[in-house]
């Protein structure tokens, strides 16, 4: 059970962490804090939190858990507002989609090393829209939460944050922080940078509007995501550069193979690659 939780950025992620465990009865108070007043405000008036400020330093006044739910270029910032105003036993954790992104920025603002307290993870959940408005106590039930803990992670902390994880009805799993960067920019990252540059290129076209109002449920399920956050996606580019990179030279090389397959009408190539695929597909989903 957790006395205290403040939530930094009150939105989808952390909107549903605190209706979930609101639900289940695992959080006596919980403190919602942003820029944004009126954004803070229909937080509360949907019960999603109990009181809610502006300023940080008063936020994390008697916290136990400090939750990071800010878009990733912001995590810096709020945490050079609070290293001074933390309580001593209070454990932080954050949501961001970039681990790396976000252990650096914790050692950049505490002299150069990842505090003993700070238990990094990601809840691999989402809707394609955003919002406190948007927020379920639902999202989290038998989804994954990826806990990456550094070497320096107090083992008392990581165990309270798997807890809570635990208490919205997550499935609970660790990885190495470059590990889980590399994974989330396959399955995550690379299909919503395609999504938006699907949807880019053909709104480009001469016959834009021709293709849009023959577009299929195909389309619609290939590029639901594309109505994702933008500025999120921004920042997930730019924090999780490398793997991202890395993801997308071995796609853009597999595109090139199959380009060449299409021009040069080998069908047996693009069956073999299509039925792989399909058995892939079907065996992991």
């Amino acid at each position: 059970m957790i006395n205290r939780l403040v939530i930094f950025g009150v939105g989808l992620i952390g909107g549903s962490l605190a209706m979930a465990l609101r639900e289940a009865n695992y959080c006596q108070t919980i403190v919602g804090c942003s820029r944004r007043q009126t954004h803070l405000q229909q937080a509360k008036d949907l019960g999603v939190i109990d009181c809610f400020t502006t300023d940080p330093v008063v936020a994390v006044k008697g916290a136990d858990v400090i939750f990071l739910a800010t878009p990733l270029s912001a995590m810096q910032a709020v945490l050079a507002q609070i290293k001074d105003h933390i309580e001593p036993h209070a454990i932080i954790t954050d949501g961001g989609s970039a681990k790396a992104s976000v252990q650096q920025a914790a050692e950049t603002v505490f002299d150069g090393k990842m505090p003993t307290h700070f238990v990094l993870g990601h809840p691999i959940a989402g809707r394609e829209k955003s919002g406190v408005g948007a927020a379920v106590a639902d999202l989290y039930n038998n989804k994954k939460v990826i806990l990456t803990p550094v070497s320096s992670t107090n083992p008392d902390a990581l165990e309270i944050v798997r807890l809570m994880w635990k208490a919205t009805g997550a499935v609970v799993e660790t990885l190495a922080v470059q590990q889980h960067d590399y994974i989330l920019a396959a399955t995550s990252h690379l299909p919503h940078i395609l999504a938006y540059e699907l949807v880019s290129t053909l709104a480009h076209s001469e016959v834009s509007d021709d293709i849009f109002r023959y577009a299929a449920g195909g389309f619609q399920d290939f590029t639901r995501i594309a109505s994702s956050d933008p500025v999120m996606w921004r920042d997930i580019c730019l924090e999780n550069k490398t793997a991202i990179l890395r993801v997308l030279d071995e796609f853009q090389q597999n595109l090139a193979g199959l380009r060449q397959n299409i021009e040069q009408g080998d069908g047996s190539s693009l069956l073999t690659s299509f039925e792989q695929a399909k058995c892939e597909r079907d065996r992991i989903v």
